[in-house]
């Protein structure tokens, strides 16, 4: 519905089934500077604002109560930028009110001067300006803030990127890797036919889902060689390290909040931080696993060259079932050879002191 205009409109459909009074009432209307279209029933009048939404409607309530407050009714619930003004009898006072419940802006009794008339419709007009300016006021106030809204999340959003680039000057290995593995995540989630909300959350998730490295020591973190057992344990703390790190930022965005925990959970149940088997493990943690350990394999590092494409896919089917979930497997499989993303060349090494015990 197109809103009418702000200034006072000088348009009026006077709805009357007496044509004398009709006339009367138009010719008044008219001597007072208005352009008057007229009806002389409700079917009549509703099929003129059909085609021509008036400001101002003038009617004389003709002693059909249920058919006076039908017609208030249906023309303030589709027209709600009409303001009504009701003629009625002394006598019908509770139908009067009746009107204004139903939208109606003013009422008048008869007999009634046209004095009397004039200032009820200014007063009904001035009424109708003043609802207008609030409601478009209110509707240019909740843009702003919606606009306002909007570059918060995307600098909170930003701010997070910047701490999972922190954590790429932190390690080398991770230089471009969550990049890779958010976009690795993203393609799987497609393939599942997951929904555009979800797939945003898992696309954050994914790129933060190594924030916790921060807190792990840079010793073990840029040790060159093998990681003991304890060193291994304390490197797979960067699950609950970013999970704490980021829970009070992410508490509107549960499902990216349970891929930087749970992204490192197995399938069998052997796992970290809980154990969780199988569907227990939120979905988008499950596809980040399959993209975190795809882009893994095929990384380079100083002491070995990545896996072929091949080779990763082959160790992917292998733990499938055991490791991952099968129906992530094949999903990333099917965006593989779809080329939803680009093949990563494990001819190049990105170096790393960090070795990842698989």
């Amino acid at each position: 519905m197109t809103p009418l205009l702000l200034e006072i409109p000088r348009r009026c459909l006077i709805v009357d089934d007496d044509v004398a009074r009709r006339a009367q009432l138009r010719e008044q209307f008219e001597a007072d500077g208005f352009a008057c279209d007229d009806a002389s029933s409700s079917a009549e009048a509703l099929a003129k604002l059909a085609l021509t939404a008036a400001p101002l409607v003038f009617r004389t309530c003709h002693g059909d109560v249920s058919s006076d407050l039908a017609f208030v009714h249906e023309v303030s619930t589709r027209w709600p930028d009409t303001a009504i003004v009701v003629l009625v009898e002394a006598a019908d006072q509770t139908v009067a009110i009746r009107c204004l419940e139903l939208g109606a802006m003013e009422y008048i009794t008869k007999p009634c001067p046209m004095t009397e008339v004039r200032t009820r419709v200014r007063q009904a007009l001035e009424r109708r300006r003043l609802l207008v300016e609030n409601r478009t006021y209110r509707h240019e106030l909740e843009t702003r803030v919606s606009l306002q809204a909007r570059k918060y999340e995307e600098l909170f959003l930003a701010s997070l990127q910047s701490l999972a680039d922190a954590l790429e000057v932190k390690d080398a290995y991770t230089w471009g890797h969550s990049t890779r593995v958010s976009m690795y995540a993203v393609a799987i989630a497609r393939e599942l036919s997951l929904p555009a909300h979800t797939i945003d959350q898992l696309e954050l998730g994914s790129r933060l889902h190594d924030l916790g490295k921060i807190g792990v020591r840079e010793a073990i973190l840029n040790k060159d060689g093998a990681l003991t057992t304890d060193e291994y344990a304390h490197v797979m703390e960067h699950t609950t390290i970013g999970w704490r790190l980021l829970a009070p930022l992410l508490r509107d965005m549960p499902n990216a909040l349970a891929i930087v925990r749970s992204h490192h959970e197995r399938f069998d149940g052997r796992g970290t931080p809980d154990a969780l088997r199988g569907h227990e493990i939120p979905l988008e943690a499950r596809i980040t696993s399959v993209a975190d350990s795809f882009d893994a394999m095929t990384s380079g590092r100083v002491y070995r060259s990545g896996m072929s494409v091949d080779e990763a896919v082959a160790e992917l089917r292998r733990c499938s079932g055991t490791q991952f979930d099968p129906a992530c497997v094949s999903a990333f499989e099917r965006a593989l050879t779809q080329q939803s993303f680009p093949r990563p060349d494990w001819t190049v090494q990105r170096p790393t002191a960090l070795q990842i015990v698989a």
